[in-house]
């Protein structure tokens, strides 16, 4: 599991227990390309849990959490 794959799963599980969910658990996370940009993918047997876009910012990698995603990650 690479580095940004570890970060979108703990920052899952924490925007999960922060609004009181109980989290799903993921299988592990996917990393796609689409259109030259990187996406972390976290799902499960029922689908996708969370999608996090791969930005650079000063630099270094960070994950942008998204609420809307190509459909074409899903397929990954």
């Amino acid at each position: 599991m690479t580095d940004l794959e570890r970060r979108a799963m703990s920052a899952y599980f924490k925007n999960l227990n922060a609004l009181g969910a109980t989290p799903m658990q993921p299988r592990p996370p996917t990393t796609v390309e689409h259109n030259g940009l990187t996406y972390v993918v976290l799902s499960n047997g029922g689908g996708v849990l969370a999608v996090y876009r791969v930005r650079i910012v000063n630099g270094k990698p960070v994950l942008k959490g998204l609420k809307r995603w190509p459909k074409e990650v899903e397929k990954c």
